[in-house]
């Protein structure tokens, strides 16, 4: 994968995250707000004041996740994201765990590409 295909994965993905959470905040009872800066996306919880932030990092060609549970590091193979220490996470069955768990409700994200 070359850089420029790196980076408009990662924007498609990042773009993805943020409208899905966005319509998640004002159709259930997930109070989140998204605020984007290039390739960072901060992701806030209302009510607890805790974040998650996902930015990519064109060099490694990695989508970061920072979140309460920890930091995370996901490579693109084939059609997902798997994070790459584990081999294992998807990045979005990832942050569906993350997201629930620091937003007090059930939340399944998907990815649709």
């Amino acid at each position: 994968m070359t850089e420029s295909e790196f980076l408009q994965r990662a924007e498609a993905t990042l773009s993805q995250i943020e409208a899905t959470l966005e319509e998640l905040a004002n159709t259930s009872d997930l109070d989140v707000e998204c605020t984007r800066s290039g390739n960072v996306l901060e992701i806030e919880f209302v009510d607890n004041g805790t974040k998650i932030i996902v930015n990519s990092q064109a060099p490694m060609k990695e989508l970061w996740v920072a979140a309460k549970s920890g930091g995370f590091h996901f490579k693109a193979q084939g059609s997902k994201w798997i994070n790459h220490r584990d081999g294992d996470a998807e990045l979005f069955a990832a942050l569906s765990q993350m997201v629930s768990q620091q937003g007090g409700i059930d939340v399944t994200l998907h990815d649709v590409n």
